[in-house]
């Protein structure tokens, strides 16, 4: 499971990591900590860095991030520019459904 610093040190890889919406983060990261499944915490994560824009800069990247490190943590093996396909889709359409998100996402594992 990421922590608030995990997320903040994944954006840094791309940006500043400096975050812009703290409410959201701290929401997202009290669902998945009352979540018992992996996946719907990472849609979760992935919906609210992607649509709700926590960071100042590289929110799609570091989306695709934390997608592939809880595929990484969990031993999916899956196709990385499937999974930034995901992440564009999910912002050019603002998709906030997490069943959804979770569908799209499962596409690009192997």
């Amino acid at each position: 499971m990421l922590t608030e610093k995990d997320l903040i040190s994944l954006n840094r890889q791309f940006s500043s990591g400096i975050v812009r919406n703290k409410s959201s983060m701290e929401f997202a990261l009290s669902q998945i900590h009352r979540s018992k499944y992996w996946f719907k915490s990472m849609c979760l994560l992935a919906r609210a860095i992607t649509i709700d824009h926590i960071f100042e800069d590289g929110n799609k990247r570091t989306a695709a991030s934390v997608i592939m490190a809880y595929l990484d943590m969990n031993n999916y093996d899956y196709n990385p520019d499937k999974v930034a396909e995901v992440v564009l889709a999910i912002a050019k359409k603002s998709i906030k459904d997490i069943n959804k998100i979770g569908g799209m996402i499962k596409n690009a594992i192997r």
